[in-house]
């Protein structure tokens, strides 16, 4: 008989389940699937609210010892995610009528939801490789561009060898402990033995390749370009939250020593420089959002320099400000006669005199992303740099500002596009859909909220 605990502890998980089976019957039946999204967007806002709810209330528990457990942050995290996925749904309207990518948008979700509470590697790559199969899917499953299916291919060779140096890191650790939980991991770290720092640096490369850090990043923009713009605002936010606070779930409160400081510094310093500047000559807006999302995680791995007690304030913090403002882009994007057409920077020319709202929203995006005050994204860079520098290590956090200041340039480049320049000789081809509307407006409000309550939000983690 299933437990109460079993119940509660995984209430977020049954009701995705819930609605991947009510959304597989409409789609088995043939009818009502006009009505997907709908079920979607109720299933997954009843899984936020449960998950809000039971870390507001202060619920723990840990209903299978070991593998999963659940406290008030976890849960926190997990209703993050779940209400960033929402108005992923609400644009996903305009290109998918049917029930596919909401079918899929849920099966990844669970996965995700998984990894917040694993408890032990099984766990973890069970999770791990729930949320991402489906979005292999889902990177093809618009096909709006010839470079689709290679797109989805290259996503598809990334993610298993993540799997694989995940797998082999993981084979080292459990030869080592005989244990397959993840504080052998946090051990690992500060360990002297060679096996078990080989494993450590397999598991985190693992996880640079699922963040697209240098130089693992190659291929990640080929497939945010050849993705269609719900799947791409997908991977770009919730895909990265996941692989983040995972990571940071699994380092615990593990102090680093050299030479793990060395990796878990150059490599995301590395990323913010070259995120930046490539970023600065992309055509495309996807690729544009590719590449910055290449420096954002650079960011967020390097928050694991810093204390241990602040590690999951500053990098949940960090993920709720960038994937507000990521999602309010791509929501706020006008509708174009073509998706390359859509993409193009160039057809951002002179947006503000055509559609001053979509101008406006897509501006404040960039303001935040750029770390402009009083903006949230400021906010979140100042957490992350001020606890490297807190933990000692002000060169890194020297650096790292140094690069975010590069990425000004390309944010402030589609301002001026938008506001500063003549009209583009394409025109959307019609008004934006009232769901990417309501889409647009919650994420401004979020955005307002986490601006004018930061402590709050800090607080829950």
């Amino acid at each position: 008989m299933i437990s109460n605990a079993v119940v509660t502890a995984m209430l977020p998980e049954h009701l995705l389940l819930l609605g991947i089976v009510l959304l597989v019957g409409i789609e088995i039946v043939g009818r009502w699937q006009r009505a997907a999204i709908a079920v979607a967007v109720l299933c997954v806002g009843a899984a936020a609210v449960a998950a809000s709810y039971l870390s507001l209330t202060g619920y723990s528990a840990a209903p299978f010892a070991g593998q999963f457990s659940v406290d008030p942050s976890t849960l926190f995290a997990k209703a993050m995610v779940l209400a960033l996925a929402l108005p992923v749904l609400l644009i996903s309207r305009e290109e998918f009528a049917d029930g596919e990518f909401a079918i899929l948008l849920l099966s990844s979700l669970y996965g995700v939801c998984l990894m917040q509470s694993s408890d032990s590697f099984l766990t973890l790559f069970l999770g791990l490789e729930i949320m991402s199969l489906p979005v292999y899917a889902l990177v093809l499953l618009a096909y709006r561009r010839t470079q689709s299916a290679e797109a989805a291919l290259k996503y598809l060779v990334l993610g298993g060898t993540a799997s694989a140096t995940f797998l082999m890191g993981v084979s080292l650790l459990y030869g080592g402990s005989g244990s397959m939980s993840i504080t052998t991991f946090s051990n690992a770290l500060g360990s002297t033995d060679n096996m078990a720092r080989a494993a450590a640096v397999l598991v985190i490369l693992a996880f640079f390749l699922k963040g697209a850090i240098v130089p693992f990043h190659t291929w990640a923009p080929d497939a945010y370009e050849g993705g269609s713009v719900p799947t791409t605002a997908y991977m770009a936010t919730i895909v990265k939250a996941a692989v983040l606070l995972a990571v940071v779930r699994l380092f615990g409160k593990a102090t680093l020593a050299t030479p793990m400081v060395e990796l878990v510094a150059v490599l995301p310093l590395a990323s913010i420089i070259w995120g930046n500047l490539a970023a600065m000559r992309q055509p495309s807006l996807r690729r544009m959002i590719a590449y910055s999302s290449i420096a954002h995680a650079g960011y967020l791995f390097l928050a694991l320099l810093g204390d241990p007690a602040g590690r999951l304030q500053s990098v949940a913090f960090y993920l709720l400000a960038y994937g507000v403002l990521n999602i309010l882009t791509f929501a706020a994007l006008p509708p174009a006669v073509g998706d390359k057409e859509r993409d193009l920077l160039e057809n951002l020319k002179g947006l503000f005199h055509r559609s001053p709202f979509a101008a406006l929203m897509i501006g404040i995006a960039m303001l935040s992303l750029a770390g402009i005050p009083p903006f949230p994204g400021f906010v979140a860079k100042f957490l992350i740099f001020k606890n490297v520098m807190a933990a000692g290590y002000n060169a890194y956090a020297v650096i790292g500002l140094v690069g975010s200041y590069l990425g000004i340039y390309f944010y402030l480049r589609v301002i001026q596009f938008m506001f500063m320049s003549p009209d583009a000789p394409i025109e959307p081809d019609r008004e934006p859909h009232r769901l990417a509307l309501t889409a647009s407006m919650a994420c401004l409000v979020v955005a307002l909220l986490v601006s004018v309550f930061p402590g709050w939000v800090i607080a829950r983690f």
